[in-house]
Protein backbone atom coordinates (compact mmCIF):
# COMPACT_ATOMS: atom_id res chain seq x y z
CA UNK A 1 0.00 0.00 0.00
CA UNK A 2 1.29 3.57 -1.15
CA UNK A 3 2.33 5.43 2.33
CA UNK A 4 0.34 8.74 0.68
CA UNK A 5 -3.60 8.02 0.16
CA UNK A 6 -3.54 10.60 -3.08
CA UNK A 7 -1.90 13.30 -5.22
CA UNK A 8 -3.55 16.05 -2.68
CA UNK A 9 -2.21 14.75 0.24
CA UNK A 10 1.49 14.70 -1.32
CA UNK A 11 0.65 18.37 -2.44
CA UNK A 12 -0.52 18.55 1.04
CA UNK A 13 3.03 17.20 2.41
CA UNK A 14 5.10 18.75 0.18
CA UNK A 15 3.66 22.51 -0.10
CA UNK A 16 4.00 22.62 3.61
CA UNK A 17 7.97 20.96 4.05
CA UNK A 18 8.85 23.12 1.23
CA UNK A 19 7.34 26.49 2.33
CA UNK A 20 8.82 25.59 5.80
CA UNK A 21 12.29 24.60 4.64
CA UNK A 22 12.42 28.16 2.53
CA UNK A 23 11.30 30.37 5.17
CA UNK A 24 13.81 28.31 7.89
CA UNK A 25 16.74 27.52 5.53
CA UNK A 26 16.86 30.08 2.89
CA UNK A 27 20.13 28.64 1.59
CA UNK A 28 18.94 25.12 1.19
CA UNK A 29 17.77 26.13 -2.31
CA UNK A 30 20.94 28.27 -3.58
CA UNK A 31 22.08 25.02 -5.65
CA UNK A 32 19.18 25.58 -7.48
CA UNK A 33 19.69 29.54 -7.95
CA UNK A 34 23.02 29.44 -8.57
CA UNK A 35 22.77 26.67 -11.11
CA UNK A 36 19.94 28.55 -12.39
CA UNK A 37 17.82 25.17 -13.36
CA UNK A 38 14.36 24.52 -13.76
CA UNK A 39 13.52 20.79 -12.11
CA UNK A 40 10.72 19.14 -12.50
CA UNK A 41 9.78 15.99 -9.88
CA UNK A 42 7.31 13.78 -11.09
CA UNK A 43 6.07 11.11 -9.00
CA UNK A 44 3.95 7.99 -9.32
CA UNK A 45 1.53 5.96 -6.84
CA UNK A 46 0.11 9.05 -6.44
CA UNK A 47 0.48 11.16 -9.53
CA UNK A 48 1.71 14.74 -8.78
CA UNK A 49 4.36 17.23 -10.24
CA UNK A 50 6.31 19.89 -8.67
CA UNK A 51 8.68 22.51 -10.76
CA UNK A 52 11.21 24.51 -8.84
CA UNK A 53 12.19 27.53 -11.03
CA UNK A 54 15.80 28.27 -10.25
CA UNK A 55 15.55 31.13 -12.46
CA UNK A 56 13.64 33.10 -9.89
CA UNK A 57 14.95 34.46 -6.65
CA UNK A 58 13.69 32.92 -4.14
CA UNK A 59 13.15 29.57 -5.95
CA UNK A 60 9.37 29.54 -7.61
CA UNK A 61 7.67 26.38 -6.49
CA UNK A 62 4.86 25.22 -9.24
CA UNK A 63 2.52 22.59 -7.63
CA UNK A 64 0.71 20.63 -10.71
CA UNK A 65 2.08 20.71 -14.37
CA UNK A 66 4.08 23.70 -15.39
CA UNK A 67 4.84 25.60 -18.61
CA UNK A 68 8.02 25.91 -18.34
CA UNK A 69 10.66 23.06 -20.22
CA UNK A 70 12.35 21.50 -17.35
CA UNK A 71 15.99 21.45 -17.75
CA UNK A 72 16.74 18.32 -15.44
CA UNK A 73 13.33 15.98 -15.47
CA UNK A 74 13.04 13.56 -12.51
CA UNK A 75 10.81 10.51 -12.31
CA UNK A 76 10.58 8.63 -8.71
CA UNK A 77 7.46 6.86 -7.27
CA UNK A 78 6.23 8.80 -3.87
CA UNK A 79 6.95 6.00 -1.64
CA UNK A 80 10.68 7.02 -3.00
CA UNK A 81 10.29 10.05 -2.16
CA UNK A 82 9.14 9.74 0.82
CA UNK A 83 11.79 7.22 2.05
CA UNK A 84 14.58 9.27 0.80
CA UNK A 85 12.92 12.15 2.65
CA UNK A 86 12.75 9.64 5.86
CA UNK A 87 16.48 8.91 5.90
CA UNK A 88 15.89 5.31 4.55
CA UNK A 89 17.45 5.84 1.07
CA UNK A 90 20.40 7.96 -0.42
CA UNK A 91 19.40 9.58 -3.56
CA UNK A 92 23.06 8.42 -5.03
CA UNK A 93 21.15 4.84 -4.40
CA UNK A 94 18.04 5.41 -5.76
CA UNK A 95 19.32 7.05 -8.55
CA UNK A 96 21.88 3.64 -9.04
CA UNK A 97 18.87 1.79 -8.57
CA UNK A 98 16.57 3.12 -11.40
CA UNK A 99 14.61 4.23 -8.99
CA UNK A 100 15.21 8.17 -9.77
CA UNK A 101 15.20 8.63 -13.68
CA UNK A 102 16.52 11.63 -14.66
CA UNK A 103 16.64 13.47 -18.03
CA UNK A 104 19.13 15.83 -18.52
CA UNK A 105 22.34 16.21 -17.11
CA UNK A 106 22.48 13.91 -13.76
CA UNK A 107 25.71 15.43 -12.22
CA UNK A 108 23.28 18.54 -11.88
CA UNK A 109 20.90 16.75 -9.93
CA UNK A 110 23.61 17.49 -6.77
CA UNK A 111 21.92 21.03 -6.74
CA UNK A 112 18.96 19.17 -5.00
CA UNK A 113 21.16 18.26 -2.17
CA UNK A 114 20.77 20.97 -0.29
CA UNK A 115 17.31 20.83 -0.18
CA UNK A 116 16.98 17.49 0.46
CA UNK A 117 18.79 17.57 3.14
CA UNK A 118 17.09 19.95 4.78
CA UNK A 119 13.78 18.67 4.27
CA UNK A 120 15.22 15.59 5.81
CA UNK A 121 15.34 17.66 9.08
CA UNK A 122 11.86 19.05 8.35
CA UNK A 123 10.01 16.24 7.32
CA UNK A 124 8.75 14.07 10.26
CA UNK A 125 7.58 16.93 12.29
CA UNK A 126 5.61 18.05 8.72
CA UNK A 127 4.11 13.96 8.47
CA UNK A 128 3.08 14.63 12.50
CA UNK A 129 1.23 17.64 11.83
CA UNK A 130 -0.42 16.14 8.71
CA UNK A 131 -1.52 13.05 10.53
CA UNK A 132 0.79 11.15 9.21
CA UNK A 133 2.99 8.42 10.79
CA UNK A 134 6.99 8.18 9.03
CA UNK A 135 6.34 4.05 9.14
CA UNK A 136 2.51 3.78 8.12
Amino acid sequence: MPFFADSDQLYAVAGTLLTRVQEEEPEATAGISNSRLVIRLETSEPTTEFTLNGRQRPVEITYGPSRLRPTLDIELAADTLHRILSGEQSMKRALANGLLKVQGPVWRVTALADLFHWGQTVYPEVLREQGLSSNQ
